[in-house]
Formats: structure tokens, C-alpha cells, sequence
């Protein structure tokens, strides 16, 4: 029995696919805190947590790359949350700035915020604390700037989609009609398709340029509307690429205009061959600069090898153009193409065609990308960014699977094309026929005739439609066709999510760091400091715990505990425990349950060492009512 599909079948399933698409795109937004930053702090000096006898001349922080700085992005507050830095934050020495101190400062906790931008274009925001002479209650609360986060870093982000997906439409599209289906260039369904990519991409740019401002500043819907800020981010490198975007967004709506223009009107013959190989390359090169847009100034423009990174990172974008664009198009055509002007199964095998050049295209510079960011297999399950990529790596085998699906349709379609395309020879008799019958009645009425015609012409377009909607080969393609999209626009989330996370080669590398840095030290005055991350595996339970124990020797000792979130704000959780253990001696645990000082911040003085030896320090957070977790590190003390 040959299944047949309506015009209501059609609707609902491209309705399927739009609460799809708002279904995933509300999903990334509800999940976006701060933008994760592409820069990572690698060091300071003080230390975090670190108590130092004399109040140091200046502040300095070294970072995994080269950072932008503006006069405020680096503040030291004093305890009751007054600024004591002077001037501005200078350059010291490639990835370290500094800020000077006032002279005269006190005894007690001081804590460090900074604010900046990287050299891939995301915002950077967070804080530290160290003490002078011995920690103290700070009225400090918070951890300062909050740049890429709240409302404004959620419209970042779809604006950060849309361009996305609006240049996939625009590339792939015109991708499909140059190189797949020429004769798609007259349907006002792909028109339609095209141009409205071109619409997402520029009004997403002209978005994304106007935010760009508060997003990497203060973070304030207010200062959207500052032109000041506006003056400031076309002087930065990422202001550039979206002024450059723009003006090559320009130079496509010329191309759109003469490939649904003039192309349309031109016979097959040797000129429109030649008008079909001007707007290829002309296309190729406009997509190219498109891609190269985001290429300088995201991820592939630092770190190593961007010389090789950037044109990688270009092609990537547009192979992932011409397979997931050209589906789009492919996906309008089989349901929204008239029935004057049907789908060519040959069409559809030339896009397969594209579609598995694509994919060979992706594997070879996505292995690339992903050896560039990550640096390891561990980075694979000990980042997000790895998480995040196995994820975009399963979505892509399936969709390839989906794909697979669909080259056995299009196969049994090229079968059955002669049947599809052509009116079987005896409704073409009949019509024959009747339209002689016609042409005997209307013969002296002008207007009847022509009224007959338009009739004749409807009835012939309807018997098309029904016939190619008929066919079953035509309708299994349909299906997987819709199937490949709505994977593809999950995948267009996870890879708009994986260019505002961290790359995991960065984030080990600043793990690395801080675990040299936080291990345990014993500075001139005795104190021990101990930095430990930990995760709980509930909902917001990870973060960083630090131990300061002072003078760190053998009877009593004074301690402080800090618990941080993984962005550096103080986190306050409902319990926190300590427990010394001496393995060597099999002394211990000896438990200690610290004193709630404000927020993130426990103490307990007159805590007991009986003897000297290299001790385990156990702390056991917990984040909620049934998420707790133990870290432990070793240290010498006495």
C-alpha cells in the first residue's frame, strides 16, 4: 500500500522541527552561567590564601595568554572593602600585569579581583584573597565583576547562535542550489531559505556588535547603549571581525541578488555555464572570508600553531556549511518545492555527493581541532570542553548513521525517478482528451477559455503533487531527511557551546598550575597553605577548598578554611570538616569541625599538632543534604 503525505503532514513536521530548534536553543541558554573563560589564571603574587608578614609594594597575575586590560580590570580591596591599589595595571612581562599598592597597609585579608578579556575574544572575571600579618573578617561580599555572565551574556549567546546558524543557511543553501539543484534557483521556498540566513547572520552580527561592549566589561543591560563602549570594541580585534563581517555580508547580498535574479532568467547554454562558474567562485570566496571572520578571532588565533589553525578552522566551518546548509535546503525542497518544478533525484544524489566530501573534511580537520585543545586523552572525561566534544562526536556518528538511511532512499528514488516525474500514459490521454473536449466548447468565448486553462493547469499541478507525495521512496527521504535536521540543529548547539568553553589543553594547564602553586609551602613565617579541588556530584557542587594553617608546627595552630566556587566567589555549603592524620605513626584522624566565620570562610584556633611528620589534611565538604565529598593532600608539618 503506498503511503501518501498531506500539506498538514508537511507543516507538522517542519512545526516538529522549529519547537526542536526553540527547544534546544532555551536548553543552552537556561545552562549558561558566565561565559567560561579561554584565559585561566596561572598564578599570583601573593599566592592565593597565602600570610604574609609585610604588605607587598604591588599585585601581580600571571595568565595561560595574553589578556586586555583596562584601568579597572585589576582592584585589591581592603578588608572593609576600600581600594588600596594605585594607577593602573601595567604589562610586565608577556602573560603577568601588576598593579601598584598604597603604602601603610594594615593586617588582615585583602582580596584581588580582576576583570579582563582574552586574546580569543571571551571575558575573563574572578578573585583571590591573601592576608597581611594574619586573616581577618573582610565585609568584601561577592567576588566582583560578573562580565560575561547574567541576562546580557545569555543574548551573547544566542546571538552567538544565530550568526551561526544563519551563515550555515546562507552557505549551505547556496551551496545546494550552485553545485546540487540549479533549477531551485527559481523557487521561491529556497529564495525564501537563503535570504532569510542572510537576515539571521547581519542582524546577529549588528547584535553581537552591539553587546559586545557590556558583555566584556560590566555586564549591565544599561551600558548596551553606550556608544562610548561601542567606540572601544571596534578598536579590539573581535570588533574588527564583525565590521569585516558586515561588509562581506554586503558583497553576499549582491551575490543573492544575481543567483535569484538574473541566473533565473538565463537559458541552459554556454553563458549561463559560465555565469554558473563566476558565482561559484565568487560564492567560495565571500563564504571563505564569512568563516575567516570568526577563524580570528576566537579559539584557532591562539594558542599553538595558528598559522595552521586559522585555515583549518575556516575549512571546518565550511564543510560543516555545505553538509548541514545543503540538508536545510534539501529538507525546504522535498516538502516546499511546487509541483511545476519537482525535486530531480539526481539532485539529491549530487548533494550525497557533497555531503560525504563534507564529512571527510570534517573528520580530518575536526581530529585537528581536537588534538589542538585538548593535548591529551585524559582531557577527553577530565574537561568540559572534552565532554562537551565527545558529545558533538557521538551527535555526528549519528547523524552520519541518519545519512546512511537517506543514500538508500535517494538510491531507490534514482530507481523510481521515470515513474515520479512523468504522468502515466493514460491520465496523460485523458487529458488529452478532455482538454480537446475543452478547446470544442470554449471555442468562441475568449474567456472561458482562459479561465478553463488556469483550471486545466491546477488540476495537472494537483495530479503532479499527489502522485510525487505518493510515492513511498520519496517519502522514506523525507523522513530521514527530518530526522538528519533535528540532530543537526543539536549539534549546532553543542558546537556553539564547546566555542564558550575553555579548551581542555588550557584548563589542565592551569590545574597544573595552581596544584604547584597551592601545594603545600612553608613560607618565612611558618604558615602552610593548601588549595584542593573537589566535586560533590550534585547540582553546583564543585569547587576549590583552601587550608590555611598557621604557624603550621608542632602544638597549637591557628586555622582558616575557604571554600570557593571554581570561578573564585566565596561559597558558602552547610558543612565543612578537617581531619589530620599522621599514616606513618598511625595517628589519627584527628577530627576538627571549624568555626563559620562569613561567607565561604570557617576558622578554629588552638588546633593541636602532636608531633612533627609529613600528615594527611582531610576535608569533607558537603553541598547539600545528601552531596559530600572528602579531598586530601599531604604536608610537612613541624
Amino acid at each position: 500500500m503506498t503511503r501518501t503525505t498531506t500539506p498538514e503532514g508537511h507543516r507538522r513536521g517542519l512545526r516538529i522541527l522549529v519547537l526542536l530548534f526553540l527547544a534546544v536553543t532555551g536548553a543552552l541558554l537556561a545552562g549558561a552561567g558566565p561565559a567560561s573563560a579561554h584565559a585561566a589564571l596561572t598564578g599570583s603574587d601573593p599566592a592565593q590564601g597565602v600570610v604574609v608578614k609585610q604588605a607587598p609594594s604591588q599585585v601581580s597575575l600571571t595568565f595561560s595568554e595574553k589578556v586586555a586590560m583596562n584601568d579597572d580590570s585589576l582592584r585589591v580591596l581592603d578588608p572593609r572593602g576600600k581600594p588600596v591599589q594605585s594607577g593602573k595595571p601595567a604589562d610586565v612581562s608577556g602573560t603577568t600585569y601588576a598593579v601598584r599598592l598604597k603604602g601603610g597597609l594594615g593586617k588582615g585579608t585583602y582580596t584581588v579581583t580582576y576583570q579582563v578579556v582574552s586574546a580569543d575574544s571571551h571575558p575573563v572575571s574572578g578573585a583571590y584573597t591573601f592576608s597581611i600579618g594574619a586573616p581577618s573578617q573582610t565585609v568584601v561580599s561577592g567576588t566582583g565583576p560578573v562580565a560575561g555572565g547574567g541576562l546580557v551574556g545569555a543574548l551573547y549567546a544566542f546571538g552567538r547562535y544565530a550568526s551561526y546558524a544563519g551563515f550555515i543557511v546562507l552557505a549551505g543553501g547556496a551551496a545546494f542550489v550552485l553545485a546540487c539543484w540549479q533549477r531551485g534557483a527559481g523557487v521561491r521556498a529556497l529564495q525564501r531559505l537563503v535570504v532569510g540566513g542572510w537576515l539571521t547572520l547581519t542582524g546577529a552580527t549588528l547584535w553581537l556588535l552591539l553587546l559586545r561592549g557590556s558583555y566584556t566589561t560590566s555586564g549591565k543591560f544599561a551600558d548596551v547603549f553606550d556608544l562610548g563602549l561601542l567606540g572601544q570594541v571596534l578598536q579590539t580585534k573581535t570588533g574588527a571581525a564583525l565590521i569585516s563581517r558586515l561588509l562581506l555580508l554586503a558583497a553576499a547580498a549582491l551575490f543573492i541578488a544575481v543567483l535569484f535574479g538574473a541566473y533565473t532568467k538565463r537559458e541552459e547554454d554556454e553563458e549561463k555555464r559560465d555565469l554558473t562558474f563566476g558565482l561559484a567562485i565568487g560564492g567560495v570566496v565571500v563564504a571563505a572570508g564569512l568563516a575567516t571572520s570568526w577563524a580570528m578571532a576566537e579559539h584557532a588565533s591562539v594558542g599553538l600553531q595558528p598559522g595552521i589553525a586559522m585555515p583549518v578552522d575556516v575549512v571546518h566551518l565550511l564543510a560543516v556549511a555545505a553538509w548541514l546548509g545543503g540538508l536545510t535546503a534539501l529538507l525546504v525542497a522535498l516538502y516546499r518545492a511546487p509541483a511545476e518544478t519537482p525535486l530531480e533525484a539526481v539532485a539529491v544524489r549530487r548533494f550525497s555527493r557533497l555531503a560525504f566530501g563534507s564529512v571527510v573534511a570534517l573528520v580530518a580537520t575536526g581530529t585537528y581541532q581536537s588534538w589542538r585543545q585538548l593535548g591529551s586523552w585524559s582531557a577527553f572525561t577530565d574537561t568540559r570542553y572534552g565532554q562537551l566534544l565527545l558529545v558533538k562526536i557521538g551527535l555526528v556518528a549519528l547523524l552520519i548513521a541518519i545519512a546512511s538511511t537517506s543514500r538508500r532512499w535517494t538510491g531507490r528514488l534514482v530507481d523510481s525517478c521515470a515513474v515520479t516525474a512523468e504522468t502515466p500514459e493514460k491520465e496523460r490521454v485523458g487529458s488529452g482528451a478532455a482538454k480537446q473536449s475543452a478547446k470544442g466548447r470554449t471555442s468562441g468565448d475568449p474567456r472561458r477559455a482562459e479561465q478553463l486553462a488556469r483550471q486545466r493547469a491546477a488540476m495537472d499541478a494537483a495530479r503532479q503533487k499527489r502522485l510525487r507525495d505518493g510515492d513511498t521512496n520519496r517519502f522514506g527521504l523525507r523522513r530521514s531527511v527530518l530526522a538528519e535536521a533535528g540532530v543537526a540543529v543539536v549539534l549546532l548547539a553543542v558546537t556553539t557551546w564547546l566555542t564558550q568553553t575553555e579548551p581542555g589543553r588550557t584548563e589542565l594547564e592551569a590545574k597544573a598550575a595552581t596544584s604547584s602553586t597551592g601545594s603545600a609551602a612553608a613560607p618565612s613565617n611558618g604558615a602552610l597553605t593548601l588549595d584542593m579541588p573537589f566535586d560533590t556530584g550534585g547540582t553546583d557542587g564543585k569547587g576549590v577548598v583552601s587550608i590555611d594553617l598557621d604557624p603550621a608546627r608542632v602544638g597549637a595552630n591557628e586555622m582558616h578554611v575557604y571554600v570557593q566556587r571554581p570561578n573564585g566567589r566565596a561559597f558558602d555549603i552547610p558543612e565543612v570538616k578537617v581531619s589530620f592524620t599522621l599514616e606513618t605513626k598511625k595517628i589519627g584522624p584527628l577530627p576538627v569541625t571549624p568555626d563559620h566565620i562569613t561567607t565561604g570562610h570557617w576558622s578554629a584556633s588552638g588546633v593541636q599538632i602532636p608531633m612533627a611528620g609529613d600528615w594527611k589534611i582531610a576535608v569533607t565538604v558537603r553541598t547539600s543534604d545528601i552531596d559530600q565529598a572528602t579531598v586530601s593532600k599531604n604536608a610537612q608539618i613541624g
